[in-house]
């Protein structure tokens, strides 16, 4: 087997080209773009506006087999250890139909307790329900409140609203909204200790129960990989939908937390969602080679991040539906692969993922495409876009959309010499400036389940060639334990900590 770091140096050796060169070549588009036809439609993968070119492509699918990335992919299908800090396999697949027999057979189980609920739901079996406020935070609430504003916006069956902040403003905007007799609680928490989570669950409680509710309790789900705890915390058995502890929470929207995607799109719409994240689960776990697009897009993010000195990756959805998919994206990429050590406790070689960020088309032009454009800063760009609108107001509405997005990629390549000297530099746009480009045939469940599932897949690889392991998350352990010590009066901290603690009359 290769040495990988040999492979990186060979990696930092190899030509620089430019954008407007690797255009000259014949074929560079079809080259670097592909569509899949995907249970929603087809999608179309353009990654030829990139710096990527068939050097660094053979290289880096060098570095992926000295990195064992076949190995790697195997076991996470097979529900093989892949987290070995905590010693768990990561078995979200399995909710989607790949994975091990016994893994896929539970998942199905699971699905089958959690669509009876929603369908009793749906029959009346609770009274009149209008309302859902769903509690969660971090996965817990970022994967069902990105599906349920891109596919719920319209005639959805019960209105939900998802809050994952212990802000008490944030629960006061789901009270407005919501009538107390006619709203269910869902409690989203894999441990059902999350303290944000069980604080915001019991204010629900209270508001119920202030509200005339005679039974709040009667009115809770609970949703976790600890049904005893559930249990113990009041839940009825039968209202406690679990799910396995394989399961991280940025990879979770496909177990019982996507109940409430269930429940305000029918069961329908949820298992279009699994269609479609497993189709692309087939293409990533079939295919090699550059063939396979998360791995080339794998290959894109380590190019710009070890090669060309970016740190920060943008990603602008041209769809207001998918306005929540760059907040869904950083927790799932800086989340997973902000590591500073390897899977095996060594110091990691090179920067691990970029700073994920980004916005709303045509709202984030006006915002901060200046830097993408005339910055310092190299920031490769990822545009998302639906070639079907979803409305049916003037088609003006999205032939402007879709322009502008095209335009936008169009324009950080090709750049523009200043046409005025007088003002030197300041209307001059340096170019060859990277971006790629996903282009949906329309935004449905099977679509955004296969888009979700793409960038897991894409998270998943880049971790492989950078050797860490993408599945715990301690670095968000600290903060919390502070937190824990200041609430219980405990610890010893510092001049700034303590002063700002007195400050807000804590100390």
């Amino acid at each position: 087997m290769s040495d990988p770091q040999a492979i990186w140096k060979e990696l930092t050796l190899l030509d620089k080209p430019k954008l407007a060169s690797l255009f000259e070549e014949k074929g560079r588009v079809e080259d670097w773009s592909q569509a899949l036809d995907l249970p929603g439609g087809r999608i179309r993968f353009d990654w030829s506006k990139t710096h990527l070119d068939d050097a660094h492509g053979e290289a880096f699918a060098k570095l992926a087999k000295a990195m064992g990335f076949a190995d790697k992919r195997r076991a996470l299908f097979a529900g093989e250890v892949v987290n070995p800090t905590e010693e768990r396999a990561a078995e979200h697949t399995a909710e989607r139909g790949h994975g091990a027999d016994e893994a896929v057979a539970l998942a199905d189980a699971l699905h089958m307790r959690m669509r009876g609920l929603v369908e009793a739901i749906h029959a009346g079996a609770f009274g009149e329900v209008k309302h859902l406020i769903h509690v969660g935070i971090g996965g817990s609430a970022l994967g069902p409140a990105l599906a349920l504003d891109a596919l719920a916006r319209d005639d959805a069956k019960v209105d939900v609203h998802v809050v994952s902040n212990v802000d008490g403003n944030a629960l006061k905007a789901a009270f407005k909204a919501c009538d107390p007799g006619t709203t269910m609680l869902a409690i989203a928490s894999k441990t059902f200790t999350t303290i944000e989570t069980m604080t915001n669950a019991q204010s629900v409680l209270d508001w119920m129960g202030e509200g005339g509710v005679s039974d709040p309790q009667g009115r809770v789900v609970a949703l976790t990989a600890n049904p005893e705890a559930a249990l113990d915390w009041g839940v009825d058995e039968t209202r406690i939908l679990p799910f396995s502890d394989t399961v991280g929470g940025r990879y979770s929207v496909w177990s019982s937390i996507g109940f409430p995607v269930a429940l305000a799109l029918g069961w329908e719409g949820f298992a279009a969602m699994l269609e479609g994240a497993g189709a692309m689960d087939a293409h990533f776990r079939e295919v090699d080679g550059l063939e396979n697009l998360p791995l080339r897009a794998a290959f894109a993010d380590l190019y710009y991040t070890h090669l060309r000195g970016s740190q920060t990756r943008a990603v602008f959805a041209y769809d207001e539906r998918l306005r929540l998919l760059p907040d869904y994206l950083q927790q799932l990429e800086m989340e997973s692969n902000g590591k500073r050590v390897t899977a095996e406790g060594k110091p990691v070689h090179g920067p691990t993922a970029p700073i994920t960020w980004g916005g709303t088309g045509t709202d984030a032009q006006h915002a901060v495409f200046q830097l993408l454009h005339q910055g310092t800063h190299l920031v490769p760009v990822d545009f998302i876009a639906s070639i079907a609108p979803g409305h049916d107001l003037d088609p003006a509405h999205h032939e402007i959309l879709l322009m502008n997005c095209f335009a936008q990629g169009a324009a950080l390549m090709a750049g523009k010499e200043s046409d005025d000297e007088d003002l030197g530099g300041a209307r001059a746009y340096p170019g060859d400036r990277p971006s790629a480009t996903i282009l949906c045939d329309a935004l449905n469940p099977a679509t955004l389940g296969a888009l979700i599932a793409f960038h897991e897949h894409r998270t998943f690889a880049s971790a492989v060639l950078l050797g860490i392991n993408p599945f715990d998350q301690f670095g968000v352990e600290l903060g919390k334990q502070i937190a824990r010590a200041m609430e219980e009066d405990e610890g010893d901290f510092d001049a700034s900590t303590s002063a700002l603690l007195d400050a807000a009359g804590l100390g």
